[in-house]
């Protein structure tokens, strides 16, 4: 019986052979990876890792979807996690010493947001990630500094990772198609991020970007004096999308 795409869950099926074929290039798996793909669907994209891996895990929240795959493959080939990607602890997952997960998947559009933020979480534990996403959000995930796309995903992902944006994939790449251009992300963790309290980035951020029409020093009043913003070199008359990850950094690691 054919799996009818639930709307609740974002599930859009990616069906193209040269788009999965480019995807799985782009993943590059190795036989000794640990590799966790998030919202398998029906399976074209685990079909294929397989080939290269002699095992991996996946984290599904339909069920009947969780169904088709156990009847599909055995459990030395997938170990699956049934539930919700944006609660799974991704550090429950074993991994070889010395070794460090690489996570993968087409993301439901309607929670890619938080979920990035949620996997943030777990970067230290990652080797790489790469995802399909809403193309405008992987344009936000990548914006330079002074682009109309540079964005509170920006800062706090550009904190922690390295992002590049590897191709677009077309709506007609998937069944049923969304209304919207995907793309293919990578991110890899930074070793060595700038030292700060990420949730007193998040603040901060969120403060800044709550208004942007606004210049900063109006964004942030009540926050932060312009004489604050001065003293990490942001200029108080600069809106927000014009203020690098560094001096964002720099703001938050001010004494409250």
């Amino acid at each position: 019986m054919k799996h009818i795409a639930r709307k609740r869950f974002g599930q859009n099926f990616l069906h193209d052979a040269n788009v999965l074929g480019n995807i799985i290039a782009g993943i590059d798996p190795r036989p000794g990876d640990t590799m966790v793909e998030i919202g398998p669907g029906l399976a074209a994209m685990t079909d294929l890792l397989l080939k290269s891996l002699p095992h991996m895990h996946v984290v599904e929240l339909d069920r009947d979807l969780v169904a088709r795959l156990e009847k599909r493959f055995t459990r030395d080939q997938l170990t699956i996690h049934s539930g919700d990607a944006l609660k799974f602890d991704f550090g429950s997952i074993p991994v070889p010493p010395g070794q460090k997960l690489r996570v993968v998947g087409n993301l439901p559009y309607n929670i890619s947001s938080p979920l990035l933020f949620h996997l943030a979480e777990f970067a230290p534990l990652v080797q790489d990630q790469v995802f399909m996403l809403q193309k405008e959000v992987v344009e936000r995930m990548v914006a330079e500094p002074g682009t109309k796309a540079y964005s509170r995903l920006s800062v706090m992902l550009q904190w922690r990772y390295r992002m590049d944006m590897l191709f677009i994939v077309p709506p007609e790449a998937f069944d049923p198609p969304p209304k919207v251009d995907s793309a293919i992300v990578r991110m890899v963790p930074i070793e060595k991020p700038l030292a700060c309290d990420p949730a007193r980035l998040e603040a901060v951020v969120q403060k800044a970007f709550s208004q942007r029409r606004k210049v900063i020093r109006n964004c942030v009043a009540g926050m932060f004096t312009p004489e604050q913003l001065e003293a990490v070199g942001i200029n108080p008359g600069d809106r927000p999308e014009t203020v690098p990850v560094e001096a964002y950094v720099a703001l938050a690691n001010l004494p409250v």
